[in-house]
């Protein structure tokens, strides 16, 4: 059984925002949150997700993760928002 891959965007506090990749979503969340996660999101906390895309696989996940980071913040705000169907998204 194939695993699906996400790219994810965050919410931070400080109003700024981080994407990463991770099988599971919620779960990734939430060591952010506890700040366990990346260096970025232990000073900056996130709030919540903004929208999730699932890959088939980490390779593509990984490309499409370096194309949504060179992306203005409102490029990343829209592509967000049109993936904000595809993942049932965590309280804050």
């Amino acid at each position: 059984m194939t695993q699906s891959w996400w790219l994810y965007l965050l919410a931070c506090k400080d109003g700024r925002t981080y994407a990463g990749i991770a099988i599971d979503v919620d779960a990734r969340f939430k060591m952010h949150a506890e700040g366990k996660g990346a260096k970025f999101t232990r000073s900056n906390r996130p709030v919540r997700v903004l929208g999730a895309r699932a890959f088939a696989n980490k390779s593509e996940a990984l490309k499409a993760e370096a194309a949504l980071k060179r992306m203005s913040k409102e490029e990343k705000l829209a592509w967000a928002s049109a993936s904000a169907e595809t993942l049932t998204l965590p309280s804050p």
